[in-house]
């Protein structure tokens, strides 16, 4: 038996050590973990998924599944973090903690740490750039011919800023603390002023004009998908056609050949904050019963992370008349399978800024915010978080100045000491969640003789878990999720007297109350999560049947049946 690896979550893995941690975890667990991969990224790397179940009880296919994956985005880093914290989590609780081995007994867990392993390889370069998704050039394959390109021009690790004192800059020293650089006021006048840019590097600098120039690889993988999928000019990144990228195709084709995933989270970065569905459409246009079902699930995330839970679409658009479209989209409003974005980490919280709306606040906040997160940086990151300025020789630019926020390492990410108490927060919501799913059982397989040779044989199953077997209604309105399989398998000497060898049954509730006991109309379904089938079958006695029950999202159920 192999050790159980140790994993290191304050620091970020490079794709091969990556690779080595997820082996150890199959080899130390045979039984428990597998190791797979769904497809290659665009530079040819493996894009890892683990299969987390006790495989004695079943194929991962033949039960409920959850999805988890991390990392599209490439400097979101700490995204892969929370995916292996969570592996740790059930690896190392099952058989000790009944929720987990209750989880890894009855369904599966899918858990992909880093979708876009070429991204993340760029960001954790020894000389590291941040783009958003793939590294792929797109849309054009050309070099840039002027302006300037976002990149780290001393070689010190980190992207900051550049200023350079210009009577026209947007920029000011702060009265408070002259380190923090504040906007002008409107019609403000004779002060020093500073021009701030990112930085990097410039391409045939006229000595005038200076424009940030896109990332070459301007694709965004979770612009990708097929839901809603729209062109470059509606929709910045999304490729020239849907599921276009290796990275998104891999996902997408495991998840339409595995239906019986019924629920998935995907983790990102920043904002620390949950987001539900829907991404294109208002809470009113919602089936009210999805959204019901959304609001309790989202509310407990609430509960047992800490951060808040909001609708994509009113509370987390990153400008008020874009609606931008993602995995959510294909994987709830195309499939019908419950889905949440988590956004790790919310550095303003940390500062203690409390009253913050995720977006606006990034586009305007009083100074005393600022100043919040100036005293947290000095105080509980060394002065990191915010780098003080220092005189660097620009090869374009001549003298500039160095510094500012350190945006990759303590904005879009955590600093090391507090990413594993971020990756903490989640497992026992995950686990919640995933224990939520739909569950097929057996209730009864009995066999009635009714005459010579003769019998009569019936097959009860029900629906063990909260969620109903479809999951959302929105997948029965896409016509994406059959009601309950019933298959009979009959040997040789065997017939049907009625009855066909398959047939479809219905769909099964879950244990999720519809209503309070007060409600003006209450369930008249009382047993709604069960159901049975009858053949007649004739068979000589002592001939054994085999008999099972699919629900797509409910996993299979099998059965064996002596005649006599």
């Amino acid at each position: 038996m192999h050790t159980l690896p140790t994993p290191r979550f304050d620091i970020f893995y490079r794709h091969n050590d990556l690779t080595d941690l997820l082996r150890a975890y199959a080899a130390a667990r045979p039984g428990l973990v597998e190791l797979r991969t769904i497809g290659k990224s665009h530079e040819g790397r493996d894009i890892w998924l683990v299969v987390v179940t006790h495989t004695a009880t079943g194929a991962d296919t033949d039960k409920p599944a959850f999805w988890v994956d991390g990392n599209i985005h490439a400097a979101e880093l700490t995204a892969s973090t929370a995916c292996l914290y969570w592996l740790h989590h059930l690896v190392t609780g099952y058989g000790q903690d009944g929720g987990v081995t209750q989880l890894l007994d009855t369904r599966v867990v899918y858990i992909v740490p880093r979708l876009n392993p070429d991204g993340a390889e760029l960001a954790l370069a020894d000389r590291p750039r941040f783009i958003r998704s793939s590294t792929r050039p797109y849309p054009w394959d050309e070099e840039p011919v002027e302006g300037l390109s976002v990149e780290d021009v001393d070689g010190d690790g980190r992207t900051l800023y550049m200023r350079i004192p210009d009577p026209h800059g947007t920029y000011r020293k702060c009265a408070q603390d002259p380190r923090l650089m504040v906007p002008r006021e409107p019609g403000e006048f004779g002060g020093q002023y500073y021009r701030l840019m990112p930085e990097g590097t410039l391409t045939n600098y006229d000595g005038v004009k200076v424009s940030v120039l896109p990332d070459r690889e301007g694709l965004d993988l979770n612009r990708n998908f097929p839901a809603y999928w729209r062109q470059e000019f509606e929709q910045g990144g999304a490729g020239p056609y849907p599921a276009s990228e290796p990275e998104v195709r891999a996902m997408v084709d495991f998840i339409v050949k595995h239906p019986n995933i019924g629920a998935a989270v995907s983790f990102h970065t920043h904002s620390g904050v949950i987001l539900r569905p829907m991404g294109t459409q208002s809470d009113d246009d919602m089936t009210p019963e999805d959204l019901w079902i959304y609001k309790r699930m989202s509310d407990l995330g609430a509960k047992l992370t800490g951060y808040p839970a909001v609708s994509a679409f009113h509370d987390f658009k990153y400008h008020p008349k874009q609606v931008i479209t993602g995995t959510q989209d294909w994987v709830y409003e195309h499939l019908g399978a419950l889905f949440w974005t988590v956004e790790i980490w919310a550095p303003n919280k940390e500062a203690g800024i409390q009253d913050y709306q995720w977006i606006d606040w990034y586009r305007e906040h009083p100074v005393e915010d600022d100043l919040k997160l100036l005293k947290w940086s000095d105080e509980h990151c060394g002065g990191r978080a915010h780098a003080a300025w220092y005189p660097f020789q620009h090869p374009q630019l001549g003298a500039v100045e160095l510094g500012g926020w350190d945006r990759m390492n303590f904005w879009r990410n955590p600093p090391s000491h507090l990413r594993e108490r971020e990756a903490a927060r989640f497992p026992a919501w995950l686990m919640q969640l995933a224990l939520s799913l739909p569950r097929l059982e057996v209730l009864r397989c009995e066999a009635t003789e009714v005459g010579a040779d003769t019998w009569r044989v019936r097959f009860a199953v029900a629906n063990s878990g909260y969620l109903p077997s479809y999951v959302s209604k929105r997948a029965l309105e896409r016509k994406v999720a059959r009601g309950t399989v019933f298959t009979i398998d009959l040997p040789a000497g065997a017939s049907l007297v009625t009855g066909t060898e398959r047939l479809c049954g219905p769909q099964l509730e879950g244990h999720a109350p519809k209503s309070s006991l007060q409600a003006f109309l209450p369930d008249r379904d009382i047993t709604g999560d069960r159901a049975v089938v009858e053949w007649l079958v004739r068979a000589p006695r002592g001939m054994r049947l085999e008999l099972r029950a699919t629900a797509d999202r409910a996993g299979t159920v099998r059965a064996e049946l002596v005649l006599g």
